[in-house]
């Protein structure tokens, strides 16, 4: 997930260039998941209190690339039954504006966001004095920690598929660096949320965490690496997931707690909420939230607005 997305088509051609690809309809295509009647019929839950103007800030992990549908005209690659889709469509009369985009950092919310094939607003500008709702899931892009983990510590894991590559390389080149960015993301993501009160001052803001990504033991195919770098890429999973949770913390914001809820579900479980390394237009974008994660955060979106606070 680099600084700045390639957009539509483009970024497809690159993913495929770096992990096996599938299509509708072509060999190894995954079928498209089937919602169970309840999403179907349009929410997993229904929150207590309805929301008249909904704005979900966020990046892939809020905007669930190629899950079906997905919006291909922006960079953003927004699915239409992403959690903030489904979390609108529980409250009746909730008019969502959905700025997430895939690539997005902390920064690309007060500036614009641009790849190679277009870009959008900051998004902050969907933030409005009416806005009486916002979601935020960040953090994950911001100083290349995704693209570190899931682009170098991949790239390596063929020097030494019995060792540890990657943590060795990051102690012996920048020991300090996974400590810093850590600091950035808590101290960006409580900005966030004061950025988002300063626009709107009655605001209620839910800050979401990240899912379990790396299994806690074990190794499997579908996330190929080397064996003792699975701990490390645990590490800085939970890692990120602390961070973003301290920032919501320290701007006194609601957190939304994925790690917990997402135990037993990560890319090498026997049921996977997160996608593993075949990219498929049918059914979500490699190491990223499959359809029934984004079901399950829907909920526990819905049962923290039920809550007070935030």
């Amino acid at each position: 997930m680099p600084r700045r997305l390639l957009g539509g088509a483009a970024l497809l051609t690159v993913l495929c260039g770096a992990v096996a690809c599938s299509s509708p309809g072509g060999a190894g295509a995954d079928p498209a998941p089937a919602p169970s009647p309840a999403h179907e019929a349009g929410s997993p839950a229904t929150a207590p209190t309805a929301y008249h103007r909904y704005v979900a800030i966020g990046d892939s992990y809020t905007a669930a690339p190629l899950v079906p549908p997905t919006d291909v005209s922006t960079i953003c690659l927004r699915s239409g039954v992403n959690y903030p889709a489904l979390v609108a469509r529980a409250m009746p009369g909730t008019r969502l504006t959905d700025v997430s985009c895939s690539g997005a950092t902390t920064a690309d919310v007060t500036a614009p966001q641009e790849a190679r094939d277009g870009s959008v607003p900051p998004q902050i500008d969907a933030v409005t004095p009416r806005t009486d709702l916002v979601t935020i899931g960040l953090g994950g892009n911001d100083d290349g920690l995704f693209e570190a983990v899931l682009g170098h510590c991949l790239e390596v894991a063929a020097s030494d598929p019995s060792g540890a590559p990657c943590r060795t390389a990051f102690a012996r080149q920048a020991p300090q660096q996974l400590t810093r960015t850590f600091a950035d993301i808590r101290h960006h993501i409580a900005g966030v949320v004061r950025d988002v009160r300063r626009r709107a001052p009655d605001v209620r803001v839910l800050v979401i965490g990240y899912p379990q990504i790396v299994p806690a033991s074990g190794r499997c195919e579908d996330l190929p690496l080397a064996a003792g770098d699975y701990r490390f890429g645990r590490t800085i999973n939970h890692g990120l997931t602390r961070a973003v949770r301290r920032g919501a913390a320290d701007a006194r914001a609601t957190y939304v707690d994925l790690w917990g809820p997402t135990a037993g579900h990560d890319i090498c479980a026997p049921d996977p909420w997160i996608n593993g390394r075949v990219t498929s237009a049918a059914r979500a974008l490699a190491y990223h939230p499959l359809a029934v994660e984004q079901r399950h955060v829907a909920d526990l979106v819905l049962a923290a607005l039920g809550r007070p606070g935030g």
